[in-house]
């Protein structure tokens, strides 16, 4: 069995990027103006702004990836905060460890960037991230807890002490 390879996005990754995300986002939902925005023009809407993407490669073929950027909403509790979004592993490479360890790499950037604190928006139909992201340390945020959010289908709000 081949090694999964974990890496910085790079522009040749644009089109797996968007792709990966795209699928999912149409199989379950809507995509949205904002999802097409990043999705669309990866470099100039998440790394020129500050932000990271990792890629999970096997065989030549991206089948995985995660993103990291500055939160829409930054609380006023003294915390450093980053947000992952598009996370997504191809159907074929899932059961293998991809996203837990793309979310791994996520956390050492987020160290090296000084974050203490990540926050992440998703939807509990999707019961296999969900349970991803509990397994990770966050914890779902209570309803007087929760942010505004610029998506319509996120229904859940988490967060992990890194």
């Amino acid at each position: 069995m081949s090694e999964v390879i974990y890496r910085p996005f790079e522009d040749r990754d644009a089109k797996a990027f968007a792709g990966l995300n795209l699928a999912w986002i149409e199989q379950n939902f809507c995509v949205e103006d904002s999802d097409r925005e990043q999705l669309l023009e990866a470099r100039k809407n998440i790394i020129d702004q500050g932000g990271y993407i990792v890629v999970a490669e096997l065989d030549g073929e991206i089948v995985g990836t995660g993103a990291l950027v500055s939160p829409h909403y930054v609380p006023d509790d003294g915390h450093c905060w980053m947000e992952i979004i598009k996370m997504a592993t191809s159907p074929k490479a899932q059961g293998r460890g991809i996203g837990g360890a793309v979310i791994d790499k996520l956390f050492e950037r987020a160290r090296e960037l000084g974050a203490d604190r990540i926050w992440l928006e998703t939807n509990d139909a999707l019961g296999p991230a969900v349970r991803l992201y509990e397994r990770k340390g966050f914890r779902a945020l209570s309803e007087h807890e929760l942010w505004e959010t610029p998506y319509a289908r996120c229904n859940l709000q988490m967060i992990c002490e890194i």
